[in-house]
């Protein structure tokens, strides 16, 4: 998978302003979907997959050291 070898790539601190970038952005897909529905729905799963798989990414480098 294209997504994981380039999570796993990336260094801690950037790996961890993603995670917080990524949460704003459901944060704020989640607000507006409640106001006014969005068309593409599936963008809020794959958004929480998505930094799932930064988590586990930055779990597994935090552990290793």
């Amino acid at each position: 998978m294209k997504t994981s070898s380039v999570i796993n790539d990336l260094p801690v601190a950037e790996l961890i302003e993603k995670i917080a970038t990524e949460k704003a952005n459901l944060s704020r897909m989640k607000i507006n979907h409640r106001i006014s529905p969005i068309e593409n729905q599936s963008l809020i799963k794959k958004s929480r997959r998505e930094i799932a798989r930064m988590t586990t990414a930055l779990t597994r480098k935090q552990n290793v050291k």
